[in-house]
């Protein structure tokens, strides 16, 4: 896999970006930041072309929609898509939340609402898109119909909320992460399961949250039927991969990261985590001898040891790290796939940067002939 960044949009007035989402099926990208800046862009869309060497690359990267959409007053925290529905929803940190529906190439409010107790920690639509549920900070849960309808709340108690995440059995089960690292499953009308088990936090270990959890929906299969599918990141800088929520011999990977975001991409073969990076122990001990010989402070070719650096890692359902991709910047905020898998965004400061992968093929020589194999895509018949 070779991974390389091809492409960074500014945001006007250096607006810093919170939140970022691509929609896989039809190529807009909405972009949420401080202020109540809300924006969707849309790339061109790759051209037909006959050219074998086109194949498997990403399309071009030029704007073909660029809406700023008006209705917040906070800080855009989260925008999540309604792909069946063609539905954007959106969050900011004053707790309101907006539904905007497509008409006529244009995207307009559709529907508000504000709950005016708490704040909006997550939202997730089931992946047929007939249901989202909403979760607040205080504990609150809401889960609503694509129509508008509540279908259901209910009050968690005493428990902080961070993250919601739906099964992908089209939300027969939603799970629930809380601030004091525990995930919480329920069933579809509110009834408490389980807890999910947690294996990436050692036991005594303190002040770990998680930070991210991605459950690949399988709808382009699955890589091996013993693939894990459900990916939970902590702030330790471990990742736990499991194969359904009761999985008691998950895989745990160790990032080295200060994880911000993790995201399987559409044919939930490869999990990309983003974070920043400390240096190595070995590089934090070959600076600290060099400034005792007499180098007060690194130079510009040495690294600083309290100084992180942005990356994006790219793992296997399986645990193995398939490539690292260093970005510039202070911190990365959001992270989203393309449909194609060819290529991911990153929220990064006030800017969106667009990186292209080239994905390793399986190939073959035989009769004087090389073969090599090429997904591919959804043709709608």
């Amino acid at each position: 896999m070779f991974i390389y960044l091809s492409k960074k949009i500014a945001i006007p007035k250096d607006v810093r970006l919170r939140s970022l989402s691509w929609n896989t099926d039809q190529g807009w990208i909405a972009c949420g930041g401080e202020s109540g800046m809300l924006k969707v862009l849309k790339l061109e869309s790759q051209p037909t072309s006959n050219d074998p060497k086109a194949k498997g690359l990403a399309a071009p990267s030029n704007l073909s929609m660029n809406q700023t959409l008006e209705g917040h007053t906070g800080a855009v925290e989260c925008v999540v898509w309604n792909e069946v529905h063609r539905k954007l929803t959106t969050s900011d940190d004053t707790g309101l939340i907006i539904v905007w529906m497509l008409y006529k190439g244009m995207w307009y409010e559709e529907m508000i609402n504000n709950r005016n107790k708490s704040v909006v920690r997550d939202m997730k639509w089931t992946s047929d898109g007939q249901k989202i549920c909403i979760i607040y900070e205080d504990g609150a849960v809401i889960v609503g119909s694509v129509d508008g309808n509540r279908i259901w709340g209910k009050e968690l108690g005493k428990v902080n909320l961070s993250k919601v995440c739906w099964s992908p059995d089209t939300g027969r089960h939603i799970l629930f992460c809380t601030d004091a690292c525990e995930i919480l499953t329920y069933d579809a009308l509110g009834n408490f399961v389980a807890n999910v088990p947690i294996q990436g936090v050692a036991e005594g270990e303190q002040a770990v949250e998680i930070v991210g959890i991605d459950w690949y929906d399988g709808s382009q299969g699955y890589v091996d039927p013993n693939a894990p599918s459900l990916a939970v990141a902590f702030s330790n800088g471990r990742i736990q991969l499991m194969r359904n929520e009761v999985d008691e011999k998950a895989l745990i990977i160790e990032t080295g990261l200060r994880i911000s975001r993790i995201k399987w991409n559409c044919a939930g073969t490869v999990l990309a985590v983003s974070g920043a990076s400390l240096p190595t122990e070995a590089e934090r001990k070959a600076l600290e001898a060099r400034q005792r010989d007499g180098e007060d402070k690194p130079d510009g070719d040495q690294p600083d040891p309290d100084k992180e650096s942005n990356a994006v890692q790219f793992y296997t359902p399986f645990g193995r790290h398939l490539r690292s991709l260093k970005v510039p910047g202070t911190g990365i905020n959001g992270l989203s796939w393309e449909g194609s898998g060819l290529r991911i965004a990153l929220a990064v400061d006030s800017f969106i940067y667009f990186a292209n992968i080239r994905p390793d093929y399986k190939w073959g020589y035989f009769g004087k002939t090389l073969v090599r194999t090429q997904p591919t895509e959804n043709v709608n018949l």
